[in-house]
């Protein structure tokens, strides 16, 4: 799962350039392995199924492949482990070349110099902006070499949501301009919306289809508990980050021609703001303030940015497997079920640490649990000895931790016809460490597949909750989201949070999530596990069956968005 960013992680992410995690490097040097769980522990019977989930994570959890990151020798072993088990399940190959594995070419990009910003007041001379106190530089995905050159327009948060009556380019022209931008989404949006409002992919979108040739994302004047002075950013201005490559080499980007082209502090605003009909002052003051709104505002000047990104190729893989579909006209269409192997790796050494601390994250719950489960579903298809009529696609990808990566791969280049694509079922971080009452299924109602989930769910005697945490926009942080964006109806699947469920999962979150003690040593149960492949089975199996293929809910946000422009 992709993890939820911090107010100066936020501010890094628009200063390299759309990815979306901040999860650590590994470090170069790693601890030996050492045994995960004593003998007692792992000899403890359990009923056939449960120690099948329970072998699949003893091992894609153990401490030998040190955390799995993607394009890592470690994740290519768990890759393996998955083809294998795919194959014993009985599951055809359907990735390149005949085999198991797609090839998912990788690329490392970072901001190779600390770049150069001058501004050009209308009447004035060319002032040069100060790295670290005016500006912080962006690397470009999609580019080594940036020269951007134009007027700025200053554009709020850079949103346009016509379900909140909120355009913030209503009235100006941005064509073959700079657009500055804040960072965020208005608190009064929906969760799920929020964080999508809020992503910077999504701004950069939304700047390209406006004209907009760069962005500056300007540093906001608002406190919060997490504030940091502008100069922290600075120290962060070269860190790597993750996305598939181009055949050149540079990496992919969802509006290349609109680049970030860094950050602008507040010091660096007033600069630039400088003449404006609408003085930094008075912007600064509605930012400083609750639910602020905006009106564009044309600057006096033009901005220069030049911005270099140095690159290092890296390859790794996503597992798929399919069961064809009987049905002479349905068998053509595709189920996905899709659960992330990728983890986080191993944590850098940290000052003051104890010496041998544990820094592999083994990611047990996320997501090896997931991948488990997505390999006990695939043999519980074959076993029925009724083959679906959809064909039914099994689906374990790389880089989710890199801003989910491999299936945004797989979605730009799927092994089937994307048009016959008809679902996407997602598996990330299930927590089962508590018996859960209800179910939580994010996406559900958006779209028809809203009652097949529900009735599968109401058949393990529990029901469906809404979404208990709103605010963390868990629809749009895993990979389904990449199937969204392609039009196609997809849902994310949790236990719920009823009866001791909120409590065990808040302490999860607050203890072990993206943390070396998500590991074979919490009390994971595995019964739970269990139930949660019978009730993604049911849902998998209704969709496969169904007469008719998933559709949007009239009027939904997400399906009339992506069967838009950017479905195409």
């Amino acid at each position: 799962m992709v993890r939820t960013l911090s107010a100066l992680a936020l501010l890094a992410l628009s200063t390299s350039a759309l990815a979306q995690t901040d999860a650590p490097p590994a470090a170069a040097a790693t601890p030996a392995p050492t045994p995960m769980l004593d003998t007692a522990a792992i000899n403890a019977p359990l009923p056939a199924d449960q120690a099948a989930m329970k072998a699949h994570v003893l091992f894609l959890a153990s401490d030998a492949m040190k955390g799995r990151e993607a394009g890592s020798p470690e994740f290519d072993i768990a890759a393996q482990y998955v083809a294998a088990q795919f194959y014993a399940a009985g599951l055809r190959p359907a990735g390149d070349k005949g085999g198991y594995l797609q090839t998912v070419p990788l690329v490392t990009y970072k901001a190779a110099a600390k770049g150069d910003m001058v501004w050009t007041a209308r009447r004035g001379s060319p002032q040069p902006l100060v790295f670290g106190e005016d500006f912080v530089p962006s690397a470009n995905p999609a580019a080594a070499t940036t020269n951007v050159s134009a007027p700025v327009v200053f554009v709020g948060r850079g949103i346009v949501a016509p379900q909140y009556a909120i355009d913030d380019y209503k009235g100006v022209d941005v064509r073959g301009k700079i657009v500055a931008i804040f960072a965020g989404a208005p608190e009064t949006f929906g969760g799920e919306e929020r964080a999508y409002f809020s992503s910077p992919a999504t701004k950069a979108w939304i700047a390209a289809q406006h004209g907009a040739i760069g962005i500056v994302t300007l540093d906001t004047p608002r406190a919060g508990p997490r504030a940091r002075p502008f100069s922290a950013l600075a120290q962060y201005y070269d860190s790597p980050r993750m996305t598939w490559a181009n055949p050149d080499g540079t990496g992919t980007s969802p509006a290349p021609s609109a680049p970030y082209l860094g950050t602008i502090s507040q010091a660096g605003a007033e600069k630039l703001f400088a003449g404006a009909k609408t003085p930094w002052t008075t912007i600064a003051a509605q930012a400083a303030g609750d639910n602020p709104t905006y009106r564009p505002v044309a600057l006096d000047g033009t901005l220069t940015a030049s911005t270099r990104t140095a690159f290092t190729p890296g390859a790794s893989s996503n597992v798929i497997g399919v069961i064809p579909g009987a049905d002479p006209v349905l068998g053509k269409e595709v189920v996905i079920l899709s659960a992330h192997l990728d983890h986080i790796g191993v944590s850098p050494e940290r000052p003051g640490q104890p010496a041998g601390a544990d820094r592999i994250n083994n990611g047990a719950l996320d997501n090896a649990i997931g991948i488990a489960s997505l390999i006990e579903e695939a043999k519980k298809f074959t076993a029925s000895g009724t083959p679906p009529k959809r064909t039914v696609m099994f689906l374990a990808v790389t880089g989710e931790e890199k801003g989910l990566v491999g299936s945004d791969f797989f979605a730009n280049h799927p092994t089937v016809p994307l048009k016959d694509i008809v679902a996407d079922v997602n598996l990330d971080m299930p927590v089962l460490l508590y018996k859960f009452e209800d179910m939580i299924v994010f996406g559900a109602d958006r779209s028809t597949l809203g009652p097949i989930v529900k009735a599968a769910v109401n058949a393990q005697g529990v029901d469906l909750s809404p979404d208990p945490m709103p605010e963390q926009g868990f629809f749009v942080r895993s990979d389904h989201f990449n199937f969204v964006k392609k039009g196609i109806p997809s849902v994310f699947l949790w236990p719920g949070m009823k009866g001791e469920g909120r409590a065990k999962f808040e302490d999860f979150l607050s203890h072990r999530y993206h943390r070396p003690g998500d590991d074979l040593t919490q009390p994971i149960l595995w019964d739970q596990g269990v139930r949660f492949v019978a009730t993604n089975y049911a849902i998998a199996r209704q969709i496969a069956d169904a007469p008719a293929r998933p559709m949007w809910n009239k009027g939904d946000y997400f399906g009339t968005t992506y069967k838009g422009a950017m479905a195409k």
